[in-house]
């Protein structure tokens, strides 16, 4: 968002630059006697520029001397490039904009049909190991991430995935988890983790939950909440390892 503000802050100027250059440059030049009308007031020196810019060119202020064509020629040349570029790039920004909006009314279609389904939240190793179980069986899931570059390689892979900050309420709110089959949270970070639970138990109280917890506090964290499906891959990997023993 910060560098496609950059970019039009960048082509503002240099609008302002080529309207500047034209402005002051008609009214020196018109001023002097290198028009065919003279130039004395700002305003019509502005006027020149923009009939010239925009190639309208109604022809009842010309350039005369050597000196004010090639200022005549060097304003059109630079004003067209400024102002092409600029406008080219502006409204394929916001071609771009609308097309996501759009994606995004797609895919609340999309989540609004689904049901008894299983939702991924987060994309560790875990979830990513459930989503190529489930996809073999052909099973109906979703995967919820915070990074929108994840979520993007996901539904190139075939995945129904979306963006979300997963610990707010608010958005977690509009992918109907109280439809889910299974909820599985699977986070790298133990804060979020407990955030996530809290707000997956205020939207989906009655749906099955499990929870992968990265450290063991978090494992003692997750209990006290009273959440019975817990899985410490840690711990399980220790415990397989022992047992072959």
């Amino acid at each position: 968002m910060f560098r496609v503000k950059g970019r039009f802050i960048a082509y503002a100027l240099g609008m302002a630059i080529v309207l500047l250059y034209g402005t002051l440059g008609a009214y020196y030049f018109g001023s002097r006697g290198d028009f065919n009308v003279a130039i004395h007031s700002p305003l019509d020196a502005f006027y020149f520029t923009i009939t010239t810019i925009s190639t309208v060119g109604y022809g009842d202020i010309v350039p005369v001397t050597s000196a004010a064509k090639a200022f005549a020629i060097v304003l059109i040349v630079s004003g067209l490039s400024v102002f092409l570029v600029a406008l080219t790039e502006i409204s394929g920004e916001l071609m771009s904009s609308r097309i996501e909006k759009l994606s995004m009314r797609l895919s609340s279609v999309e989540k609004s049909r689904l049901k008894d389904h299983t939702v991924l939240v987060g994309y560790d190793s875990t979830n990513a190991a459930l989503a190529e179980m489930l996809k073999e069986k052909k099973e109906h899931f979703m995967i919820i991430t915070a990074e929108k570059t994840v979520a993007d390689v996901l539904r190139e892979r075939g995945y129904l995935a979306y963006t979300a900050d997963y610990t707010l309420r608010s958005d977690m709110e509009k992918f109907n988890l109280q439809k889910a089959k299974r909820i599985i949270v699977d986070l790298k970070n133990s804060s979020n983790t407990i955030y996530v639970v809290l707000v997956v138990r205020k939207l989906a109280e009655n749906v099955e939950l499990f929870v992968v917890a990265p450290h063991t506090d978090t494992e003692a964290h997750l209990k006290d909440l009273g959440i019975e499906n817990i899985v410490n891959p840690a711990q399980v990997a220790a415990k397989t390892i022992m047992g072959r023993r």
